[in-house]
């Protein structure tokens, strides 16, 4: 009797997966004979929970993904970091204190925090670091500083922005590099009415700028250009007439927060003489670095755990946090901090886990390089080995939940447009899919959505 009822069993769960795969064919289809996909690529791939083949349409064909190429680096940065994993930024002095004159430098130096004055976090925002700095700097004894303010950006390697990422992007907040000492996750705001500027979220230090604003479009439709280490921005496109916010990429972090500080000191009343210096900066005038001293360290500030980390990254895809992830992956496992090696070791470690590495050819941690190049079928291999991990809860967490109750990340770029995730129909039917299309004359969203609702 057991053997029979397993039969129909298992002959129920073959006849409905076909019912599910003719469905997802026809919608498929239905999308691929459409006058806008005349020359686009599709890849699709749906599997149960336990991994069993539901569909596929070129599903091992390899695609321009845009950012659902995150759930490669967070799943892997869960596993090999540890949920628990922190981020260290730390304040020392050389020199002496003598009756609260300190006659040497005061250091501040990170291991590359991406969440450093970040928003986002309660007890971690800007008005938290600077309280704290500020109650070491006095416990300490100092309250006058006759040396410079040195901002040690050293921890990575000089490269902040992984080779790949369009010119058009690398200005704005989404395509914001990375430093060894990052500071506001390297966002500025600008308030433009029309084509003035009105206001900052903060000044920028040194930026002088180039105003190309055209003013009555209907939306924004603003480009901002910023290059690292560079002083000098341009501002392009077209606003509407009335007060909009546009955002940009900071093109020296680490000097922005070290004319924060120097105004902290300032206002606290805490006498500073000296220059505001980084490490590059240093570098560029041909001098040598001057490390954060070992001794006389009077701050250890951590960053909030890396679950909490991931969760933004993956909820508000925050381009920025992966590419930090992959320079720090290359730093703890390879000794390099280099994007290149930290990409690499992030294929090895997928390939470990037995995903084809021809379908996984990674170009960054975040997807904004239009490089990237992955198959449905190796995202859902990706999401189905998290699902089997202690660290999954985390990871589940960050998905966003849509409208029709599908829990996924989603992918958009110029030409490109990718869901990922996971969902359970109204029978109770657990799916994990892909989807990723490539040169849609559209958006692509709509009909994408379509073909997933038939999984509902």
């Amino acid at each position: 009797m057991r053997k029979t009822f397993a039969v129909l069993t298992f002959s129920t769960h073959i006849i409905f997966a076909q019912n599910v795969a003719q469905k997802l064919d026809a919608a498929t289809k239905n999308l691929m004979e459409s006058s806008a996909a005349v020359s686009s690529s599709l890849s699709f791939y749906v599997a149960d929970e336990n991994g069993n083949f539901i569909y596929e349409y070129q599903g091992n064909k390899g695609l321009s993904t845009a950012s659902t190429q995150k759930i490669f680096t967070a799943a892997a940065a869960l596993e090999v970091l540890g949920k628990n994993y922190t981020y260290t930024t730390t304040s020392g002095y050389s020199g002496t204190v003598l009756e609260g004159n300190l006659n040497g430098n005061l250091f501040i130096t990170s291991t590359g925090d991406p969440t450093l004055g970040s928003w986002r976090y309660d007890g971690y925002k800007p008005e938290h670091f600077k309280q704290k700095l500020l109650e070491a700097i006095k416990k300490s004894g100092i309250t006058k500083i006759s040396g410079d303010l040195i901002i040690d950006d050293s921890y990575f390697d000089h490269q902040t922005i992984p080779g790949g990422w369009p010119w058009d992007d690398l200005g704005n907040y989404y395509g914001a590099g990375v430093w060894g000492v990052n500071w506001r996750e390297n966002q500025f705001d600008i308030n433009i009415s029309g084509t003035e500027f009105k206001s900052f979220s903060y000044p920028l230090e040194g930026v002088k700028w180039l105003n190309d604003l055209k003013a009555g479009g209907s939306s924004d439709q603003s480009l901002i250009f910023t290059a690292p280490y560079s002083n000098v921005a341009l501002i392009n496109g077209t606003l509407p007439s009335k007060t909009v916010t546009v955002s940009g990429s900071t093109p020296n972090p680490p000097l922005q927060l070290g004319i924060e500080v120097q105004q902290w000191l300032k206002e606290s009343g805490i006498g500073f003489s000296g220059k505001v210096i980084t490490g590059s900066q240093l570098e560029i005038e041909g001098k040598k670095r001057l490390e954060t001293p070992k001794n006389n360290i009077i701050l250890t500030y951590k960053s909030p755990t890396l679950d909490k980390i991931v969760y933004w990254f993956l909820r508000k895809s925050i381009n920025m946090y992966g590419e930090t992830l992959i320079k720090t992956l290359g730093k703890e496992k390879k000794g390099n901090p280099g994007f290149k090696s930290g990409v690499a070791y992030l294929k090895e470690f997928w390939k470990s886990k037995g995903i084809n590495a021809n379908m996984i050819n990674f170009a960054d941690g975040s997807g904004l390089s239009p490089q990237n190049y992955v198959s449905a079928r190796a995202e859902v291999q990706a999401l189905l080995y998290a699902g089997k991990q202690s660290w999954f809860e985390s990871y589940y967490d960050g998905f966003p939940t849509q409208d029709n109750g599908i829990k996924m990340k989603s992918g958009t770029m110029r030409d490109t447009k990718s869901f990922a995730g996971f969902h359970t129909s109204k029978d109770g039917k657990k799916y994990v899919f892909s989807i990723i299309i490539n040169n849609y004359q559209g958006s692509g969203s709509t009909e994408l959505q379509k073909i997933l609702n038939v999984l509902k």
